[in-house]
């Protein structure tokens, strides 16, 4: 391969070999609680080899709040937390956010961000 043609491609060469994916591990849809708080719980998986894992700031966001996750005891790349309902909603949307350091040439750590998709919670009353 000519070296020329190839070097305009490295960065998108790079940039594809990290992939960062969210399993999302709480049910679609729980029985209405009497505090209006839901737990939720993701598994967080880089292969970002300069992510600093020790730097992650986890967090859920719903209607515009962040609020902290804490590490699973036992499991290894799993948080859970809890998300607000109001007690009258049905649903609630809500994404994940992981904030962390990477390590870069030269530099110091870099802070950066990852978001999951949205996901809805469904509230059932009974």
């Amino acid at each position: 391969m000519n070296l020329k043609k190839f070097l305009p491609m490295l960065p998108v060469l790079l940039l594809a070999g990290c992939s960062t994916t969210f399993t999302r591990l709480t049910p679609l849809q729980q029985p209405r609680n009497p505090n209006n708080l839901y737990p939720v719980e993701v598994q967080f998986n880089s292969s970002q080899q300069s992510l600093r894992r020790d730097s992650l700031k986890p967090y859920v966001l719903v209607n515009g709040e962040m609020y902290p996750l804490r590490p699973e005891e036992m499991v290894q790349n799993r948080w859970e937390g809890f998300v607000p309902v109001p007690a009258g909603a049905s649903t609630v949307a809500y994404r994940f956010k992981f904030d962390y350091l990477y390590n870069s040439f030269g530099t110091p750590p870099k802070p950066n961000s990852a978001w999951s998709p949205q996901y809805q919670l469904k509230i059932i009353d009974q």
